[in-house]
């Protein structure tokens, strides 16, 4: 089971570990634990860092949390939660968000995105830095540092573009107005006569209103989601997300039929479940159907903790952008650039 914390007791005492990201040297790390003679029993790269922690290298340092994030390499933000405190820390590059906030009664906490500290009433502080380690405990708040931080950065972009919650603040940004403005990027860069601007529910949606904002073609909704049925791009295979798809996605007919639309959504990844929901669209009867995408193609996987898959089933890699609106049966097809969306997403520390 790879359910997160993973719990476990050591030399050092009792400790769970939360872990967001991907650590690109957990395969190796894994493999020298093995070999001598450790137990794992789960596949996740969180449970090597309990190995790495645990292991005398670093329990015989004068900062053993801080010894082992030396050890990692890749992109995480993690907790470790001893019996006595909570130490979180954030790699060197940033790739994650990590916040920390304050309670009324003045009690620190620490989450990944701003809207869980607004959901337990909790006042935003201040990011983690990139290569700190904040001490959460009865006293208060401590930070030391086991890293500087990398020049340049690299907090990834994508958590503006699909994985954040509109209502955070990502990275000093807003992520629902980066999203629209990705949106009226995407109408300046890509414009076309249409009855309707549609969201592709829900990661689609802020952008859709700013697409609709700049371009002046009505705003509707006529793709209704299922609330019950989770993200379908992490399915393991594609006949699995083509089903969650159909699952997910209700079409509203009376909205859609003989109707020139402009569908927005953020990314593409693989491509098989986009195309599942423009033949939906098509079966209800749209007149005509005109892509647009607020990220630039996807071309590369990603080893930093997205579930991009290899190149070859990216369906980018490789093909022009004609040949994917040909695979996906759609009228037009536009991404943003990836000057447009640079722009959208620049912040004080990560300039245009």
């Amino acid at each position: 089971c790879n359910a997160q914390p993973i719990i476990e007791s050591f030399l050092g005492g009792q400790v769970a570990v939360a872990h967001n990201g991907n650590l690109i040297n957990a395969a190796p790390l894994r493999d020298a634990f093995e070999k001598q003679g450790h137990i794992f029993h789960s596949t996740s790269d969180t449970e090597v860092v309990i190995h790495v922690l645990a292991s005398p290298q670093q329990q015989e340092s004068p900062d053993p949390v801080a010894s082992t994030l030396r050890r990692l390499q890749g992109a995480y933000s993690m907790l470790f939660l001893f019996p006595d405190r909570i130490e979180a820390a954030r790699d060197p590059w940033g790739w994650r968000p990590l916040v920390l906030g304050e309670l009324p009664e003045g009690a620190p906490v620490v989450a990944s995105e701003t809207v869980a500290l607004d959901a337990i009433g909790a006042r935003f502080l201040r990011e983690v830095e990139p290569g700190e380690i904040v001490t959460l405990s009865d006293q208060g708040l401590a930070s030391r540092r086991f890293a500087e931080p990398a020049d340049p950065l690299a907090c990834c972009v994508f958590e503006h573009v699909y994985f954040a919650n509109p209502s955070s603040v990502l990275f000093g940004r807003s992520v629902q107005i980066v999203r629209e403005q990705l949106g009226e990027a995407l109408a300046r860069e890509a414009p076309v006569e249409a009855d309707y601007v549609m969201p592709m529910p829900d990661s689609g949606r802020s952008a859709a209103n700013g697409y609709a904002r700049a371009s002046g073609v009505p705003y509707r909704e006529g793709i209704v989601p299922n609330r019950y049925v989770g993200r379908t791009f992490i399915r393991p295979t594609a006949s699995e997300r083509v089903a969650a798809v159909r699952l997910k996605l209700n079409i509203v007919e009376e909205i859609v039929r003989g109707k020139r639309l402009i569908v927005v959504d953020d990314s593409i990844v693989r491509g098989t479940t986009t195309r599942a929901k423009m033949d939906q669209l098509r079966q209800a009867g749209a007149k005509e159907i005109h892509l647009r995408i607020s990220c630039p193609p996807i071309r590369h996987p990603c080893y930093f903790g997205v579930d991009f898959a290899e190149a070859e089933q990216l369906i980018a890699h490789g093909r022009s952008v004609e040949e994917i609106r040909e695979f996906l049966g759609v009228d037009s097809l536009h991404y943003l650039s990836l000057e447009g969306l640079l722009r959208c997403a620049a912040t004080e520390q990560l300039p245009p």
